[in-house]
């Protein structure tokens, strides 16, 4: 552990430059081209040999260690979302309308530090550590690690466990956390468009409003949560994007909505989408106009293997002290595709405290998302920790 912490310090300035050059030439979930040359790169010049164009844009390297043993996987995402940055950092978006506002930049540097300390280590343990570098985590239509596993990502060799971790600016700083268990919630996603009859707003009778039918099912949607789904059960259904209408003084003809589902119930799930069939049908033909509807099932709820969480436990009470482990109380409703690595593999996915000590705390997926970098030392050592000693235990 001693060693670790001392490469960890060592790099961490390197880290943190990683972590700037990400920040600032955010890509989106499919487009992450130069983000993956990037890392590819940083990779080669440590005298590794990198696999690129994994499940898309994803990176996969292996660092050998001094006899065979089992291979354990590390995970870092790397795309940005669909927004424009408000952070005044002096390393701000360069791409308009795209930022890391997830933390999925600093994911990466993490995780390319941890490839600077096990480079050097190699003589210390036996077996191998595979890094796995996904893009596409932000699309749940398309999942970047659905894809990396399809690719053979997890194969040759094969990942006997796997180790993941997302930033948490609702945490303190040189605090994890995380449960044994569901950790998240299952992540789908639907696209509703409805067909109306466009005319000249002054004789509304000539058509039929496409946004009025829209916010009648925005509405009546809602219903859903509050009147089909056990009180002491939960699901969320949200409604993101809602687009109608072209001009002032014409009727919509046409409606288009996209939303998301969140619940940790497999029959709750089924329901959901079922219903919600029923009741965009039930509206629009009461108001005479068509719709298409799809449906997409998404991430399922992130497992915590329990002999993985009881090792990661141990280890990080060893790395920062015990008081700043802390017990997930309750399983959330954010979605993560972690969940199909973990499918695949015991795997352990924890929390990392990121948050400023004098700052109110900011949402990830926010214009003004910065992490406390002092965390990504924390980051590393927990997981570089809990990934040598796994080895050295099996």
């Amino acid at each position: 552990m001693k060693q670790v912490d001392t490469l960890v310090q060592k790099y961490a300035e390197t880290v943190y430059e990683h972590y700037k050059w990400l920040h600032a030439h955010p890509e989106l979930s499919g487009e992450e081209k130069e983000s993956a040359a990037y890392i590819a790169d940083t990779l080669r010049k440590m005298g590794l040999k990198p696999i690129e164009n994994v499940g898309g844009y994803g990176v996969v390297a292996v660092i050998e260690g001094k006899g065979p043993g089992k291979c354990v996987g590390l995970r870092a995402d790397f795309d940005a979302l669909p927004i424009q940055e408000c952070t005044g950092l002096p390393f701000s978006s360069e791409n308009p309308g795209a930022m890391h506002a997830c933390g999925h930049d600093a994911h990466a540097a993490m995780l390319l530090g941890a490839a600077y300390v096990l480079n050097e280590m190699r003589d210390e343990f036996n077996g191998c550590v595979k890094l796995l570098f996904q893009p596409s985590e932000e699309n749940s239509a398309d999942s970047g690690s659905k894809r990396m596993i399809a690719d053979g990502a997890l194969e040759n060799p094969h990942v006997d466990a796997v180790i993941g971790q997302h930033v948490a600016p609702d945490r303190p700083t040189g605090t994890v956390a995380t449960k044994p268990g569901a950790l998240s919630g299952a992540s789908d996603r639907f696209f509703i468009t409805i067909e109306g009859k466009a005319c000249h707003a002054s004789s509304p009778h000539n058509g039929v409003d496409a946004l009025l039918v829209g916010a009648q099912v925005v509405t009546a949607l809602q219903s859903i949560v509050a009147r089909n789904v056990a009180p002491l059960k939960s699901s969320v259904l949200t409604i993101g994007k809602f687009t109608s209408g072209d001009r002032y003084n014409v009727l919509a003809g046409r409606c288009e909505m996209e939303g998301t589902c969140r619940n940790q119930d497999p029959a709750i799930r089924d329901m959901m989408e079922s219903r919600m069939e029923s009741i965009i049908k039930g509206v629009c033909e009461g108001m005479g106009a068509s719709y298409t509807f799809k449906y997409i099932r998404g991430y399922s709820p992130v497992m915590v293997d329990q002999d993985m969480y009881d090792l990661w436990k141990e280890t990080a009470g060893e790395v920062l002290g015990e008081e700043n482990v802390k017990l997930v109380d309750k399983q959330g409703m954010g979605g993560e595709d972690f969940c199909f690595f973990a499918e695949k593999a015991p795997g352990v996915f924890y929390r990392l405290g990121c948050a400023w000590p004098d700052k109110a705390t900011m949402s990830v997926h926010n214009e003004k998302f910065y992490p406390n970098p002092d965390a990504f030392q924390v980051g590393q050592r927990v997981m570089l920790t809990t990934a040598l000693k796994y080895l050295a235990k099996n």
